[in-house]
Order: C-alpha cells, then structure tokens, then sequence
C-alpha cells in the first residue's frame, strides 16, 4: 500500500484499503459494556485551576468553528472568522500568561456558497477552511451534482471536505455502495482531506456506526464525523467511543492514524473537556492536535470563553458579553 507523506499534518495520509466484507461483518458491539466505559469517564478525571485553563485553550484550537444556517450571509462568515483568528480576548488571555501562545479556532466550516469568502478573510492565519459539500445534511442530491459541488468547494481554496453519507446504505448493508461512495468522494477531494459524516443518530445501532466507520477508513476517509448537527440525537460518548476504537482497530490493520470529529450538542465546556479526555484515554495524547481530533461547534466557544474567564478574575461574564459574531 503507497505511503504517502502529508507534510501538514505530519504522518501519512489514509489511501484507503480494499473493502473486506469478512471483517465488517464480523464486528459487533456489546452495548452494555460500551456504555458502562462512557459513563465512567466523567468521574475519573477532573480538571481544575490552571490546569482546567489550559485544557480549554487546548480545546479551542480544535474547535471547527461553524455556520451552517439558511440565513448565513457574506458579512456574518466574515465575523466567525474574525472570531477565528482572535477567540478569547486579549485581556484575559494576558492574565492566563497565555498571550503568546497564538490561541486560534482550528478550522471554519461552511457551506460551499461561502468558501471563498473565509478563505479571503483567513488568509495569512494558517486556518484552514472546511465545506460541507455533497447535498448537506440530508446527501441525498444526485450524486453528480455532489461531487461537482466537491469539485467546486475544492476550487475555491476549502481544504477540507465534509461530506455526509446516504444512511440508507448503512441501514441495508450496502457497504459496497457506502465503500464506492466515500472513494468516489476521496477522488473527488484531490489534496483537500476528506471528514466522512455518518449521521450517527440515524444509523439505529452502535454496530451500525462501527461497521460505517470502518467502511469509510478502508475507503480512504481522512477524519470520521458523527453529525451534521441536524439529526435528532447528535454526538454522544457511546457513539465517540465506539468511532475512536475502530480508529485504533484501523491503525492497527494498516498502520494509518485517521481522524475524529464529534459534532452537534457540543455546546458547554464541560462536554468539550469529557470528549477530550476520551480521545486521551483511548488513542493518546497525539489524538489531542487538530490534525487528528476535531469538535464541530458554533456556541462551545462562547461558554469556554466564560469559564476562561473566571479562571482569570474569579468570575462569570454574562453569555451576551462574548457574542460569537
């Protein structure tokens, strides 16, 4: 299998491997147990104090800063992407002693229409820009028109895709079908890396995420994404923990280290910090850079900021004192 360095993210890119049918209906998972691991995971751990403070720096640089409403606009992704380059203000940022640090928003997402705007209004910052492209959140267009909209979002400048799945193929086992379309959409991608969105709320069983999961890596899936955001129940930490232990069954087959990209119901710092510690205790602290772990959120800033705060003066602004955009 070719290895192909990616000089950006600093370890090979997943090319993909052929569909194995044996090992994708061979996997399972026991619920119960699953759940058991979830819950505990709360408990184990506490941040406090400065220590707390530093996590929630951390956590902004892996926030996917996103706007994906019907009534975006132009001047609107202009905002989230001021908002991106400079998150916490100054101030606050100084009494932390973290001013030099160059806090920033690990990417900006949005729908293909504002591509080339973030990318104008990130340029010279290093933040890349993501699009969900591929008839988001239902991927239910023709396929043609979803990969030309690939296609275009790649030509002005997104260098991530997230993509969504058709959940139909999951629900019927179709992994054939599911395995043309993520390589389909790979191609499609050229340099820009692929986020495979599964829709997990919609996918019925947890064997059903571990078997879409899989599926997507062998099909050369650079990050695996629970969520659009849209569906009734979004990223939880069973569905997380079974993505993140097919992420380290996939390393292990092939040797390739593939993303993780919670998204939808992130909203507090709280949650942030218990799908980090996950992401520690399972795949390590490597899983804890922006090239391998993601939070797709538009209102976990805003209460991270808060709690930033009152690590810094020992109280709390109110929500509309740190207004997104």
């Amino acid at each position: 299998m070719e290895n192909l360095a990616d000089s950006k993210h600093g370890h090979a890119r997943n090319t993909g491997m052929p569909l194995d049918l044996d090992i994708i209906e061979a996997l399972s998972v026991n619920r119960s147990a699953l759940e058991r691991r979830a819950s505990s995971l709360g408990g184990r751990r506490s941040v406090k104090k400065q220590w707390q403070a530093a996590w929630l720096l951390k956590a902004i640089t892996l926030i996917d800063l996103t706007t994906l409403a019907g009534d975006d606009t132009v001047n609107r992704v202009k905002r989230l992407c001021a908002k991106a380059r400079q998150p916490v203000r100054h101030d606050i940022l100084a009494q932390l002693g973290a001013d030099d640090l160059n806090i920033t928003a690990g990417a900006v997402c949005v729908y293909h229409l504002f591509v080339a705007t973030a990318v104008e209004a990130l340029k010279g910052s290093g933040i890349p820009v993501a699009a969900v492209s591929t008839g988001f959140p239902a991927g239910l267009s023709p396929l043609a028109t979803r990969i030309a909209e690939i296609e275009a979002s790649v030509k002005d400048g997104a260098s991530e895709i997230d993509i969504v799945i058709e959940r139909h193929l999951v629900l019927t086992g179709n992994w054939q079908g599911l395995y043309d379309l993520v390589s389909m959409a790979r191609k499609a991608c050229g340099d820009a890396h692929l986020k495979v969105i599964l829709g997990t709320g919609d996918l019925g069983t947890l064997t059903n995420v571990a078997k879409a999961s899989m599926v997507s890596m062998m099909a050369g899936a650079d990050f695996i994404k629970t969520s659009t955001g849209k569906e009734s129940v979004n990223a939880t930490l069973p569905v997380a923990l079974v993505m993140v232990r097919m992420i380290r069954a996939y390393l292990e087959m092939t040797g390739f280290k593939i993303g993780f990209k919670p998204a939808g119901g992130i909203s507090d710092a709280k949650t942030a910090l218990l799908f980090m510690i996950l992401m520690k205790e399972e795949l390590g602290n490597e899983w804890l850079q922006p090239d391998l772990f993601r939070i797709g959120a538009s209102s976990l800033l805003t209460d991270i900021e808060r709690q930033l705060e009152h690590c810094a003066t020992g109280r709390y602004a109110a929500r509309n004192y740190q207004p997104l955009v």
